[in-house]
Formats: structure tokens, sequence, C-alpha cells
């Protein structure tokens, strides 16, 4: 580091000292913030983002904007076109991970590794406020978990906040051995363990391979979190939506999980189709007994 990258870091430090005297605690060590760089160091314990894959972003709450705003930069990035006008979003603040970023250093560096975004007037652009230090960027994705995000407020009366992508080992190995369609995945999620049907009543929403990043990838995904809370992106990963944090990553682990074992009793079986999935009418019973609100899949 040479001598003017070290006095930005000392004037940085500076800054964030004199701000946190005034207002209490510094972003990093808000709740929020913590739990959102928890469930990053989570999930690349999982094995789940590997390099730079999968990302992350939270809807924040008026509560989290108020505790955060006296850091936000005196002068913001610039604005970026979202290339649409979603106008529920409009006025919005997201705490999102940084485009090329490793999720396996956020906890350490969350300053960095994420960044709030705010989201302008209109609902049509959105520029940095906050973190992704060092001319970071947000993910890549953005475009998508934008879209998901207007999706699921408008599925949930605005409940759900977040929307988590990661790369699934054995649900993208299930993609390479059935057909990528909603509704064969699903049945077969469901029929893997009682459970299952619990954590998607509504199924599991899933899109041939497409290119990552897109704008086709973006609107296909939004239009599937009409109804679904999970989207599987076949021979690519998971996205995943929930009211919080830790509801999104239970989505997403009870999901991979049942994929696993279906893929496991498949090789102990041969290769062919394992003899115990449960049947249709014990599925039913299971739905009727527990009082799942289940679509049709």
């Amino acid at each position: 580091m040479g001598f003017l990258e070290d006095m930005q870091e000392t004037l940085d430090r500076g800054v964030s000292s004199a701000r946190g005297a005034v207002s209490g605690v510094a972003v990093e060590q808000l709740g929020f913030v913590k739990a959102f760089a928890r469930m990053c160091q989570e999930g690349w314990l999982q094995g789940w983002h590997e390099a730079n894959g999968g990302n992350l972003s939270y809807r924040m709450t008026d509560t989290d904007v108020a505790a955060s705003r006296a850091f936000f930069y005196d002068t913001p990035g610039s604005w970026v076109s979202m290339g649409a006008q979603i106008e529920c979003l409009a006025g919005a603040h997201f705490l999102v991970t940084r485009a090329g970023g490793h999720f396996r250093t956020v906890q350490a560096e969350p300053g960095r590794g994420c960044g709030i975004v705010e989201v302008d007037a209109a609902g049509a652009a959105w520029r940095v406020v906050w973190g992704l230090k060092d001319g970071g960027l947000p993910t890549s994705e953005l475009s998508s978990h934008l879209m998901a995000h207007a999706m699921r407020m408008a599925a949930t009366d605005g409940a759900a906040r977040v929307v988590y992508h990661a790369h699934m080992p054995n649900l993208a190995a299930l993609t390479l051995v059935v057909p990528a369609e909603s509704r064969t995945i699903t049945r077969l999620l469901w029929k893997v363990t009682t459970e299952c049907v619990m954590a998607v009543p509504t199924g599991v929403g899933v899109l041939d391979t497409l290119v990552p990043g897109s704008a086709e990838l973006a609107r296909a995904t939004s239009d599937l979190m009409k109804e679904h809370a999970a989207v599987l992106w076949a021979q690519h990963g998971l996205v995943t939506t929930g009211a919080t944090l830790d509801e999104a990553f239970g989505l997403a682990h009870s999901l991979e999980k049942a994929a696993g074992i279906y893929l496991a009793a498949r090789a102990a079986n041969g290769g062919a189709e394992p003899q115990g999935l449960l049947s249709d009418e014990t599925l039913q019973a299971i739905i009727e007994g527990c009082h799942v609100p289940t679509t049709k899949a």
C-alpha cells in the first residue's frame, strides 16, 4: 500500500471514529449487517460459494436506514439506471454483496464485501451510499434481485425482504439427471422427505439454462417469483426469498438437503429411481394432516 492509500485509509478510519462518537455505532456493528455477514459466512462453510459465486440482498427497514444514515458517504456514487421503473422500490435501501467479491471474506471486512444501495424516488435508478470500498460495485445480478424483491413484496404484502442466490452442488446435479421442469423437480423433492412439502408448499420454480446476469434471466426469475419463494436455475444455482435472512437461508438448506438425499439414494440403488419415495397417497395425507397450503405442482 502506497503513501496516498495509507493516508486515505487513515482518513477513512478517522471519519468513521468521529461519526461513531456522535451516532453510537459503526454500520459494520449494526445487528442487520452482522447477521448479513454471518449468513455469508455460513453459506461459504456449506460449500455453496466457490470463488465469487453467489449473491445476497436485504431490503432494509426504516429503522435500519435511520441507524445507518449518519455513515452514508458525503458524496454518494453516481446514479445508475435500473433499465426499468419499479415504483414499489422507490426510496428503498438494500444491503447487497459485492460484484466479484467472495462470501468467505465478507464477515472479516463487511465494509468492502458488501454495501448499501439507495433507489431513487422514481424507482428507476440506484446508487451506492455506503460500503463497497475501493471502487466496488453491487452484485452483477442486482437487476435480478431488484425485480425479485418487487415481485415477492407484492406476493407477500411486503413481508419478504431477502433474496439469496447460492450455488448448491446437489441441486445443480439434480438438473443434470432429471428434466429441468418445475412440476418434475417440485414433486420429486416433495417425495424425498416429509418436511420438504412444508418448506416449499408452493413448489420450486425451475428455469432452464440462461445467461447469468442477463435481462432475460432477471425477467424469467421474477415471473416465477409471482408464485414461488424459490427458483432453481438449471446447471447454475438456487434463488430463495424470505421475510428474514434465516428464512431464506433455511429454505435453501432444506432444498439442497432433499436433493442430496435423493441423489445418494439413487446412487445406492445403482442409478435407478429409489423405491422408497413417498407415494402420492402418503404425500396427500401429509398435506391434509399438516394443513399445508400447497398449490398444485
